[in-house]
């Protein structure tokens, strides 16, 4: 057994990214400033879209997204249960009634034909979900939402330097990108918004500050614009140069974060292939390059003879940390007793919620440490 906890996820942070975040913390300008402008810029050209926002957070990304295309009480918004619990939290502040397309059992995420099940005439914005790296297959979706004029909105959190078709995502329409920690790159907490409306991109801007008008600092004098007023109000939402120039440096070495992913990913797939008990993901079947933001398996439970919750617990005692992505969010507490949502509603979304686990992967990990897990593993299913 291994000494060390191995955790699922870590961040790749260099000295020279502590030097960069020093070197801020002693300039004097903290926030906003020159890094956050120079970053939305190199995330903007890095993706090939018109223009980015970048902000305090994937979530604030997505309130002030929803709230410039005017997302409202008696909207509905399409997007899967089988995601992260904030877009569709976001969706019910808004007024707005969350409606869950299922998924690919084997992709994890909401094709064209899931979502065209579920769109009525309220349905005013579809969500799509780029699921661990991979893209859902945007193409047929953009032509149903173009046919019946519904806007699209990316959730990309998973999708830093993911392709669909030659071009990465967020090169096209509306995208969404979040800077977790465990995110393929950090700037310790943040998000992007992606878009090509010019129009979109001014709301987004002026409603993450307070809805000012115009840039809200002074960059000359470090100080308010005197002419900074408000047009419509708005949130706090700003990212600071603090966190804005650790940002700029892990977009500098995304490729090479991801090219690592994507070697411990494939050394994965050879070693779980010796065990029947654990089932993985499939590739999406169109042209894409997978960014690998998690390493997801399921667990055949009835092979194995325990439940997932039971299997992550038992790779826990053995110093191997896991990850759940995710619990279904039509089945939170929330969800269950307001909006009247349960079990069977979503076939291929509750199978897979039952038995996913998130297994170690971040480029710092060696391919010893993908053989350690997979000894747990076999350990944990009695297998010798």
């Amino acid at each position: 057994m291994r000494k060390e906890f191995l955790p699922f996820s870590r961040p790749s942070i260099a000295e020279a990214d502590i030097q960069a975040v020093g070197d801020v913390l002693r300039s004097g300008w903290i926030t906003t400033g020159v890094h956050a402008a120079k970053f939305e810029q190199e995330f903007a050209a890095y993706v090939g879209t018109r223009g980015a926002v970048a902000l305090a957070s994937a979530t604030g990304g997505m309130h002030v997204t929803l709230k410039a295309l005017g997302i409202g009480p008696g909207d509905e918004v399409v997007t899967p249960s089988m995601t992260w619990a904030s877009t569709v939290n976001l969706i019910v502040l808004a007024g707005a009634r969350p409606v869950f397309a299922d998924i690919d059992r084997d992709t994890l995420m909401a094709g064209p034909d899931q979502i065209a099940a579920v769109l009525t005439s309220r349905s005013k914005l579809i969500i799509p979900v780029h699921f661990a790296g991979a893209p859902a297959d945007m193409d047929p979706i953009r032509q149903i939402a173009a046919e019946r004029g519904i806007p699209i909105v990316e959730d990309a959190a998973h999708a830093a330097g993911t392709e669909y078709r030659g071009r990465r995502i967020g090169a096209s329409g509306t995208a969404i990108f979040s800077f977790h920690p465990i995110k393929n790159m950090t700037s310790g907490e943040g998000g992007m918004v992606c878009a090509e409306d010019a129009t979109l991109l001014d709301a987004v801007r002026r409603l993450k500050f307070h809805g000012l008008g115009v840039d809200a600092f002074d960059r000359s004098m470090q100080g308010r614009s005197p002419q900074a007023e408000v047009v419509e109000p708005g949130y706090k939402y700003n990212l600071t140069d603090i966190a804005a120039v650790l940002g700029r440096r892990q977009l500098a070495r995304l490729d090479e974060f991801n090219r690592r992913r994507t070697e411990l990913a494939l050394y994965y797939r050879r070693r779980l292939a010796e065990v029947d008990e654990i089932l993985p993901l499939k590739d999406p079947p169109y042209p894409m390059r997978h960014a690998w933001h998690l390493l997801i398996v399921r667990l055949d439970s009835d092979r194995a003879g325990l439940s997932r919750d039971a299997f992550m617990e038992g790779l826990k005692k053995k110093n191997i940390g896991t990850g759940l992505h995710f619990r279904a969010v039509h089945l939170h507490k929330y969800y269950r007793e307001k909006l009247g949502c349960a079990r069977g509603m979503l076939p291929a979304t509750e199978w897979n919620s039952d038995r996913i686990c998130s297994l170690p992967l971040f480029p710092d990990m060696h391919l010893e440490d993908v053989d350690d897990v997979v000894v747990a593993i076999k350990a944990v299913l009695n297998k010798k």
